[in-house]
């Protein structure tokens, strides 16, 4: 897939563009829903499959009050959309003079001469530019004389409750409820963080004989606080791209007292030393509440119930 960061960098029109225009945060499965009728829309005229999508998240430069906690990073974002076969992602990003861009402006000289666009897809909900003036009537009322073709595409339901949509606001609920079975479902995929192991305390090996690798979140969405069973992806170029079994600890380790907010993940059956590497962390299921502890001991017995409580929870 091809990547663009910014209109400029877009050399000449797209052949027959057949695009979408979104967030997709978290690049769940009514965004490959999407996507899918994109490249289906795409082999049909011979065109090429295009998402468009903004880098700080819009609601973070409008409003100004730093907005929702992202599902998924820029990175995995640019990943997962990648994955769904798209022929290329254009990340603009967005300021408040790219905001102010009128409805007109935006289809005309964007979307149509620079991009080169014969078919938009699009969900039910959809509208942009200035004021958010440019919704589904607006589109419709210029797909005949501008040449393209609208295509708004259904909902898509997760089989939870057989009537809610699929959407980035209940997912965040979901992940902040620690219900990572419900989040998984619409997402597709385990919800995941991911970042740098960072030194910790240096409590859990020294102190627990339990090593841990810390990851400090920088905006990603963060699991309600207590313990999960996971799965660890490492370093490819370093360790071949492995994935391991895990339990993390998200909160504030009552047992010490020294109320830090931490992630914290024991990678099972794992030994290597993985300071200043990148992984990744996939949330499969709630254990428990993190909760405080009489003693060192009493906690590392429970600890070690985790990791057994852990082990029968995921298959690889």
């Amino acid at each position: 897939m091809q990547i663009i960061q910014g209109i400029e960098n877009i050399e000449r029109p797209f052949e027959n563009a057949v695009i979408t225009i979104g967030n997709f945060d978290g690049v769940h499965l009514g965004h490959q829903a999407l996507f899918h009728e994109m490249i289906e829309k795409a082999d049909e005229i011979g065109g090429t499959s295009v998402a468009m999508t903004f880098e700080p998240h819009p609601i973070r430069v409008i409003t100004g009050n730093g907005g929702p906690p992202l599902i998924t990073l820029y990175e995995q974002k640019a990943e997962l959309i990648s994955r769904s076969g798209l022929d290329a992602l254009i990340c603009i990003p967005f300021t408040k003079d790219f905001a102010a861009i009128t409805a007109k402006d935006f289809v005309e000289k964007i979307l149509i001469k620079t991009i080169g666009m014969k078919a938009m897809v699009v969900g039910g909900d959809y509208s942009f530019g200035k004021n958010r003036e440019g919704n589904l009537d607006y589109l419709r009322s210029r797909a005949d004389d501008l040449g393209f073709e609208l295509i708004v595409a259904d909902w898509i339901q997760p089989p939870l409750n057989g009537f809610e949509r699929v959407s980035s606001t209940r997912i965040r609920e979901y992940v902040t409820e620690g219900r990572m079975e419900d989040a998984r479902k619409m997402l597709g995929r385990s919800y995941q963080i991911r970042g740098d192991v960072e030194k910790g305390r240096n409590r859990g090996g020294r102190l627990l004989g339990i090593p841990t690798a810390n990851i400090k979140l920088v905006d990603e969405l963060a699991p309600k606080t207590g313990v999960y069973a996971v799965t660890v992806e490492t370093d490819g170029e370093t360790y071949n791209g492995e994935t391991y079994k895990g339990v993390a600890n998200i909160g504030f380790s009552p047992t010490f007292d020294d109320h830090i907010y931490t992630v914290e993940v024991h990678i099972l059956d794992f030994d290597k030393n993985i300071y200043g590497k990148k992984i990744r962390v996939n949330f499969i299921e709630r254990i428990r509440d993190e909760r405080r502890f009489e003693g060192l001991s009493e906690l590392t017995a429970q600890i070690r119930r985790d990791i057994e409580a852990a082990r029968q929870m995921i298959s690889l």
